[in-house]
């Protein structure tokens, strides 16, 4: 017999776990309900980690979700510190990293997301960080304060967040990057290069088409503190401190241990109402890759944004709901306090871009499309484009034709 036992397991204390285990509350749940996550802190919100807060502009505090009495409150045992080690699917058995064993009637997998982290000589050098969480932010700022040169690896939105951060602070910073322009990968070359401008405007340098080769310690050495980033066209650049933005991969360990079917991009797949190959399982977060009636495809989607609404989504397919997850996935990315970039998408890939307002203009709208239609929309200082872009995402109109509409300001195709 298992320890103890609950009606919901929620694996996952992050954003979509929390979302999850509140809208059952507020949906009027009166069941049982266990969220346990591996983190020390309470659940909080994670952008702040490469902005506000590692320029030390606010407190964890400010970043909580939820004040720390309310989970009591919602009589929500809340476990911090604590992982779900394994899930027995045939027996709704799971075991914690306390090593107790816990019965569960339905569970939820909100195990989010690990920093792919780069196999490179000189890798495990001490000034060399890797960023998920506050404490990672916490240990960055600290090495800051002394500091000569800090260099960024890879040209994604992390890279590009913690460099404007530090540049705000004064530090000089190098992005490294394998795309021909930050932010490329997402958005193509057009906006990337406008990115580009911004980032150099604020002091920030950049070294783009670069891949990198390893790090250096002193004299050369792979041990002791950083000194250089080494790249394979043999161009070397000094750094006192080194942040990876290398990206992150699903953390599906606990869901390849329940025997649970995994998708083509390495999530846990899930159909259209976000449950599992288990239909005692729902998945939300970083970690679900999911069948989109918005994107008529499985996409799996990393943003904190995402993550809450997926949550709640589940919360609802808990309490008796059987809607497909339909909200279409919107992010934002804030370069210092000069830039906002928001977007909804995203695209596999698109074969036409069509600008709205000019980039010189410093306002701008770009809709991707793909066969015609809009599969995503990338925008600065244009946020009501976005409604349309949403718009004609559901419902996937042929705009073949229609392309001077759509870059027209005032225009409604």
């Amino acid at each position: 017999m298992p320890d103890a036992a609950v009606d919901v397991l929620v694996a996952g204390a992050g954003p979509a776990g929390a979302a999850v285990a509140v809208g059952l509350r507020e949906g009027g749940f009166d069941g049982s309900i266990l969220l346990a996550g591996r983190e020390a802190d309470a659940p909080y919100e994670r952008p702040p980690a490469s902005k506000g807060y590692l320029q030390g502009r606010s407190s964890r505090a400010e970043h909580v979700l939820y004040p720390a009495e309310s989970w009591a409150a919602r009589d929500i045992d809340l476990r911090t510190r604590t992982s779900v080690m394994k899930l027995d699917a045939t027996s709704r058995v799971a075991t914690l990293a306390t090593k107790e064993t816990v019965g569960y009637g339905r569970a939820v997998l909100a195990t989010g997301a690990n920093v792919r982290r780069l196999r490179v000589p000189g890798g495990a050098l001490d000034g060399i960080h890797y960023l998920r969480a506050l404490g990672n932010a916490d240990a960055i700022r600290a090495e800051a304060e002394t500091a000569g040169r800090v260099v960024l690896i890879g040209g994604s939105y992390l890279g590009c967040e913690v460099a404007a951060s530090l540049a705000a602070l004064g530090k000089p910073c190098t992005i490294v990057a394998m795309e021909p322009q930050p932010l490329a990968t997402g958005f193509g070359t057009t906006v990337g290069a406008w990115v580009a401008d911004r980032l150099r405007e604020h002091g920030v340098e950049l070294a783009l088409g670069e891949t990198l080769a390893g790090f250096e310690g002193d004299e050369g050495a792979e041990e002791g503190r950083v000194r250089a980033a080494v790249c394979e066209s043999g161009r070397r650049i000094p750094a006192d401190l080194v942040v990876m933005g290398t990206g992150a991969q699903p953390d599906v360990l606990l869901a390849r241990g329940a025997g649970l079917a995994l998708g083509d991009s390495g999530g846990v797949a899930c159909d259209a109402g976000l449950r599992t190959s288990d239909a005692g399982i729902w998945a939300a977060g970083d970690v679900c890759e999911y069948d989109s009636v918005v994107h008529r495809r499985r996409v799996r989607v990393e943003h904190w944004e995402v993550a809450r609404s997926q949550g709640a989504h589940v919360a609802a397919a808990l309490l008796g709901g059987d809607a497909p997850y339909a909200d279409v996935p919107y992010f934002w990315s804030e370069l210092g306090d000069w830039l906002c970039l928001e977007s909804v998408g995203p695209a596999a890939g698109w074969d036409a871009e069509v600008v709205r307002g000019a980039l010189t203009g410093g306002e701008w709208t770009v809709f991707y499309l793909a066969g015609g239609a809009v599969v995503q929309a990338v925008t600065a200082g244009r946020p009501d484009d976005l409604d349309l872009a949403r718009r004609l995402m559901v419902s996937g109109e042929d705009l073949r034709g229609r392309e001077a509409a759509l870059a027209d300001p005032d225009g409604r195709p």
